[in-house]
């Protein structure tokens, strides 16, 4: 069996050192494959963001011819040379910053189709593998907080995409650009304090930003647990009213958001402590730069103009360098909201198809279960070398005590599990050797517990052969005894059924479940417990419509009533995971072993809740004329 995925390193981590490798990791997220007019839209989107860079880089020079040629102190011009040279400079200003935001917006005009085309990759992706992971994984998982790890990570992706493609790159070739002119107008001296501004303000906004990640996880942990108590209490709504437990589950919900406000809180000091740590930085190094630069004028070394230019230049690098703070910021946020997503699928199914694997050929179909061992648990065995025949067209019964393996062995034929020993084969196929898909759709459930979708009747019947027409759907509802009550409802197929088929009684519900399985048509049948939960009338009207459904077609029946499984071919009865007694009705009853002793118990409780019914039905206390009811 394989080991648990989980404890690998996820392909995505929001911790430090590991952000380049997770870009890379989410590269074909940015770069999608077959969509040539994906990557030509990226590649418009960095072109009109690197147009937008020059426009931003030759602003400040109209600026600063502007402040030059109103100097009073500059040589004098005519008047109308010296009026309409500030004019053309002004208009070019206005320019400058027109075209600057037009290709900016440009950008993310462009960019818009390739990020929500990698939410909706990626979520479609995650969609896949939740199927793809094995029943262990989904009978351990909550819901609710499952829900919204996936909600928070496909945002967080376009978070990362957008920003690790358009803002890191062209901002740093910007920073290069100014560094280049401070050398060239101003000397070295100006760039050796631009940079260690920069740098400064870089370090201190990743490790401030690196501090954060930790507080940013246990906020999601709160968040990802208060949503999954939510639901969890929603989806047991019923039984919160039984109890009276209303008060206790709020409650609950409160501890788990009071660990998200005490996060929240966190986060959002955290971030005054950021935003003021780097206004410091930078203004120190605006101030040095000030100085420099009035002194410069003083001494004649430097124009009016080359003083606005100077100071133009910082305030268009604070941007940049404010907004690469708050890009290293949201990717560090958006990886760790993503982070657990993807450690969702870094998981591997525990069952998979075998590279070779072949569709399964019915001929038959016979099943066959040869010295099948299984457990959970290494030290809790369910099954021990259990083997028996399902002969094409026959009836097998499955009985037993709780806990005896009866359900297992169900799980076990649809694979949901591999067995730990033996094998299990349709017409002579190993159920390994076959694909997955082939194997489920040769085979048809009607469970115990029904669960239906939150849409129509029609919808849940049709579900058992998707596309199937509205005639076909009304003969399986017919056999399924359930066609007179669907269209004496006031909509008919279309009446919703609501939450997991709760408008619906629990009769109602089986006799749904009956007809999507006669649409399926499946080869093989399993009747897992299907009229357990039902009272009596309302279990053999079903077990006759179980009855026509199963006539001619291999079946196995897992059964606690025992009067359900009379007529069966051959009746297996297990205890402690082991085929006890096996043999039809008469022949166990014979044998006067653990079948008789369940046979007799259940037989005196049916006699007992029958005596009852009629005592109800019978209000002054006889059953027969003159003869008391307690006799």
């Amino acid at each position: 069996m394989p080991s648990d995925s989980a404890e690998k390193k996820p392909s995505v981590s929001a911790d430090e050192g590991s952000l380049f490798s997770t870009v890379r990791n989410l590269w074909p997220y940015m770069w999608p494959a077959n969509r040539p007019d994906l990557r030509c839209r990226v590649v418009l989107a960095i072109g009109a963001l690197l147009l937008s860079k020059v426009a931003t880089t030759l602003v400040p020079f109209a600026y600063k011819g502007i402040i030059d040629s109103l100097d009073s102190s500059a040589p004098d011009t005519t008047l109308v040379l010296g009026l309409a040279v500030p004019l053309v400079l002004a208009v070019a200003y206005a320019l400058g910053n027109v075209i600057d935001a037009g290709f900016q917006q440009l950008r993310d005009v462009l960019f818009a189709s390739v990020g929500q085309h990698a939410v909706r990759k990626l979520a479609l992706e995650t969609f896949h593998h939740m199927h793809a992971l094995s029943l262990r994984f989904h009978l351990a998982r909550r819901t609710g907080g499952l829900s919204r790890v996936i909600e928070r990570g496909t945002k967080g992706i376009e978070t990362v995409v957008r920003f690790a493609m358009l803002n890191i790159a062209p901002t740093i070739v910007e920073f290069v650009v100014v560094a280049i002119i401070f050398v060239w107008l101003f000397g070295l001296s100006y760039l050796g304090v631009l940079v260690l501004m920069i740098w400064g303000y870089l370090y201190f906004t990743i490790k401030a930003s690196n501090w954060r990640i930790s507080i940013r996880r246990d906020m999601n942990d709160s968040d990802t647990d208060a949503n999954g108590k939510a639901i969890d209490s929603l989806l047991n709504y019923e039984t919160v009213k039984y109890f009276a437990n209303e008060q206790m589950e709020a409650e609950r919900f409160d501890r788990s958001m009071a660990g998200y406000e005490r996060s929240a809180i966190r986060i959002w000091t955290s971030l005054g402590f950021l935003n003021f740590g780097q206004a410091v930085i930078f203004y120190s190094g605006f101030l040095v730069i000030s100085i420099m630069s009035i002194i410069g004028v003083m001494n004649r070394t430097l124009t009016l103009g080359d003083f606005v230019l100077l100071n133009t230049f910082l305030m268009q690098i604070y941007r940049p360098l404010n907004f690469i703070g708050f890009v290293y910021r949201e990717l560090r946020q958006g990886l760790t909201d993503i982070e657990e997503m993807f450690k969702l699928l870094d998981k591997d199914p525990e069952i998979t198809d075998k590279p070779d694997a072949k569709p399964l050929v019915i001929t038959g179909p016979s099943l066959r279960f040869e010295d099948v061992t299984f457990h959970y648990d290494p030290d809790r065995p369910i099954l021990k070398g259990v083997s028996f025949d399902v002969p094409a067209g026959k009836t097998v019964a499955i009985v037993g005590p709780t806990g005896a393996g009866k359900s297992t062995i169900s799980r076990l034929l649809y694979r949901f599990y591999d067995v730990t020993g033996g094998r299990i084969t349709i017409d002579g196929q190993d159920l390994r050797d076959v694909t997955q898909k082939s194997l489920r759709s040769a085979i048809g459930m009607v469970p115990q517990d029904t669960v239906l979708f939150n849409d129509t009747i029609g919808y849940n019947i049709e579900y058992g052969r998707p596309g199937a027409s509205a005639e076909d759907v009304r003969e399986a509802a017919r056999m399924a005894q359930v066609g007179a009550f669907i269209a004496a409802l006031p909509k008919g197929y279309e009446t919703p059924v609501g939450e997991r088929g709760l408008k619906l009684s629990g009769g109602e519900k089986q006799r749904v479940a009956i007809a999507r399985t006669i649409l399926k048509a499946p080869s093989i049948l399993i009747l897992d417990e299907a009229t357990s939960a039902l009272d009596t009338k309302t279990e053999r009207d079903i077990q006759a419509a179980l009855d026509d459904v199963s006539r001619n077609r291999t079946t196995v029946v897992i059964a606690h009533r025992l009067s359900t499984v009379v007529n069966a071919d051959e009746i297996l009865v297990l205890r402690e995971g082991q085929v006890a007694e096996r043999g039809n009705h008469a022949a166990l009853l014979a044998q006067n072993g653990l079948y008789a002793q369940m046979w007799n118990r259940q037989r005196e409780a049916t006699e007992a809740e029958e005596a009852l019914a009629r005592t109800q039905d019978d209000p002054d206390g006889f059953v027969k004329r003159g003869t008391p009811a307690a006799e």
